[in-house]
């Protein structure tokens, strides 16, 4: 079995440093899951938010389904419930209130014909660990283009 990814936050993996992973649960209509498969959604500027005891992520868009009817009240940037255990929540929930943690989602996957996604603890990047990201990954691709070239 295959787990086929449908999303990637490529900017929360430049503007933190990704300190821990979950996998979560996500809670979406069906129309979203058909929107998700077909790989659109949006991570970018997503993040984790702890409401009554419930993990919410906030600020991902997921676009109404191609196919489906008109739905007038419809909103792609809703909040959406993530499953993770009792423990997790706590955990986390302290993570969240600690200085300079945030809680963000990495990416949106399938496993097992459920759409899961990974959350991470980010700590901010300054800027000059972003110049240093960007450092190795040019010498990374020089490399690459050299042995491309031998």
């Amino acid at each position: 079995m295959h787990m086929a990814i449908y999303g990637e936050n490529k900017k929360a993996r430049f503007d933190y440093e990704i300190l821990e992973k979950f996998e979560a649960g996500l809670v979406l209509t069906g129309q979203e899951v058909k929107s998700v498969r077909g790989g659109h959604i949006s991570l970018k500027g997503g993040f984790v938010v702890f409401h009554n005891g419930e993990a919410q992520v906030i600020n991902v868009h997921i676009p109404k389904y191609r196919f489906a009817a008109a739905l007038p009240s419809y909103n792609p940037e809703r909040s959406r419930k993530l499953l993770l255990k009792k423990k997790e929540i706590n955990y986390l929930r302290g993570k969240a209130q600690e200085e300079g943690l945030t809680i963000l989602p990495l990416s949106v996957y399938d496993s097992a014909s459920h759409v899961k996604m990974q959350i991470g603890i980010g700590r901010g990047k300054k800027k000059w660990d972003k110049r240093e990201s960007i450092k190795r990954r040019d010498s990374v691709r020089e490399v690459r283009k050299r042995m491309k070239g031998i």
